[in-house]
């Protein structure tokens, strides 16, 4: 039975029984084995995927670079497992004497140590070509930015674990390189001596998870926050701001605090959530408080800048000292890998490595850590006497 051939078939067979430089110079591209312009892999809109990448890369660079987040206001970057802490503290002059050396000063008398986790986390966004085939770039970019959104998420989700929890190590302690590690929570009565300031002394018994005696917040719960944060030194004459995060539940009702109705002070709503213009019932001025705002502030009461965050649960207030993004002074510490390769959000190709997007991974590694204990309180508000960690 004779086979019948197309020209075309029988053009294409004739060029493989020829192989001089001239025929193979002919065919270019895909067919030789090299992925040209008219090759790239394009979404349905006509995106070029190659340079959809790039765009990839340089968002999650300047994610990394930027600074501005509420995270950033409560943390400091962290390179090693531990590190030695000094707690705000005074020095006294002397009186002199004629020939006499005066005694030498010292911020501390205490070595305070503290310790940090590290774990990575990592997530995949996988294409087939059939998805390419139909999506658009906005497609493209929504996916990535869930999964920006999950980036800051795990880490907010983190912090927010190690503040609620009292338990120092939470899960247990760990070791790293043959090195037992301790992490902290806030000053929670496990015997350590808070160092004391001005005329302030205390216990190895000092506590900073404390809980309201009443079932709805109050303002003597947040004059107590801000009591239990100051005494430690953590002031707003030294160049910290306080911060109370809220769930809506209690900011609803944080809102209606005034002096007219018993409280300590005016709650001030943010400005530039009223148009730039407020209205303080007691004197119809704003007078003193803090000055600037912060991510998610709706107002400030007395030294606090009030934060509502959806991600904070309801019945708590955190009470939390900053001295700006990424400041020594923060409270939590952030630990990044000592390589600074391994630093931040990264994204990873997959296995398509001339076509990355296709099989890509976000990942990043951190842990946690308290640094300075008496720089953040947290109030559960309860009328039960005993702190319970949320079940978030």
């Amino acid at each position: 039975m004779s086979k019948l051939i197309s020209r075309q078939d029988q053009a294409f067979a004739d060029w493989l029984l020829d192989d001089s430089p001239a025929t193979l110079a002919s065919y270019t591209g895909a067919e030789q084995g090299f992925n040209q312009a008219a090759d790239v892999v394009r979404a349905a809109d006509g995106t070029d995927l190659s340079q959809f990448w790039q765009e990839v890369l340089d968002t999650i660079q300047m994610r990394n670079e930027n600074r501005n987040t509420l995270l950033d206001e409560l943390t400091t970057d962290i390179s090693g497992i531990s590190e030695v802490i000094n707690p705000p503290t005074e020095v006294e002059f002397e009186e002199a004497s004629e020939f006499g050396q005066p005694v030498g000063m010292k911020a501390t008398s205490t070595r305070f140590f503290r310790g940090y986790d590290f774990k990575f986390y990592d997530l995949a966004v996988r294409y087939t070509w059939m998805f390419i085939a139909e999506a658009d770039q906005g497609q493209l970019r929504l996916n990535h930015n869930v999964a920006l959104e999950a980036d800051l998420k795990i880490r907010f989700r983190k912090v927010m674990q190690r503040l609620f929890n009292p338990l120092n190590s939470v899960g247990g302690g760990f070791t790293e390189k043959n090195e037992p590690v301790t992490v902290f929570a806030a000053y929670n009565g496990d015997g350590e001596v808070p160092p004391a300031y001005e005329h302030s002394t205390f216990l190895g018994s000092h506590n900073h998870y404390t809980t309201s005696g009443a079932a709805a917040i109050r303002p003597q719960d947040l004059d107590a926050l801000a009591l239990n944060i100051q005494e430690h030194g953590y002031t707003l004459a030294k160049g910290y701001r306080l911060i109370v995060l809220l769930n809506r539940q209690e900011a609803a009702i944080v809102k209606t605090f005034r002096v007219l109705t018993g409280a300590a002070y005016d709650f001030v709503p943010n400005p530039a959530l009223q148009n730039g213009a407020v209205w303080v019932p007691n004197n119809g001025s704003y007078v003193g408080g803090p000055t600037g705002t912060v991510r998610g502030q709706i107002g400030t009461y007395g030294p606090f800048h009030v934060v509502e965050e959806g991600y904070i649960p309801a019945g708590y207030a955190v009470g939390i000292v900053t001295g700006g993004p990424g400041n020594l002074g923060n409270p939590v510490g952030f630990r990044q890998h000592s390589n600074p390769a391994y630093r931040g959000l990264k994204i990873i190709p997959g296995q398509r490595s001339d076509y990355p997007l296709l099989d890509s991974f976000y990942r990043r590694g951190f842990g946690t850590g308290i640094r300075h204990r008496g720089g953040l309180a947290i109030m559960q508000i309860t009328a039960n006497p005993t702190y319970t960690v949320p079940a978030a």
